[in-house]
């Protein structure tokens, strides 16, 4: 407990902790934006090659489009692109595909895809 007393020893201790608090915040808040760029860029090359017909980026975005992640969540654009991939062949994707179809089918309201 020896530091605790040389901390009450410091002036301006609580200048020391708002420095600190706002240097912080200022890093966090960088490294938000950066992550934010960063996926919205991912999200944009996920759509390019999923458009050129590469079948793990259509995986990854039909998924991205179905959980809602950096992405408004949309069942349909994710059942289309499933079914992209399906007709590559994937069978991940037809196994999703058929999923969506059976809840398409057994409920009226999907609020979940």
């Amino acid at each position: 407990m020896e530091w605790l007393k040389e901390l009450e020893k410091l002036e301006n201790f609580e200048l020391y902790v708002l420095l600190f608090l706002s240097l912080f915040t200022l890093w966090f808040m960088g490294n938000t934006v950066r992550f934010y760029k960063s996926e919205k860029r991912k999200v944009k090359n996920l759509h390019r090659h999923a458009k050129e017909g590469e079948v793990a980026s259509q995986n990854k975005l039909a998924k991205r489009y179905q959980k809602g992640n950096m992405v408004k969540k949309d069942c349909s654009k994710a059942a289309f692109w499933y079914q992209q991939a399906a007709f590559e062949g994937d069978k991940v994707a037809k196994g999703h595909l058929h999923r969506f179809l059976d809840r398409e089918q057994n409920s009226v309201k999907r609020k979940k895809c």
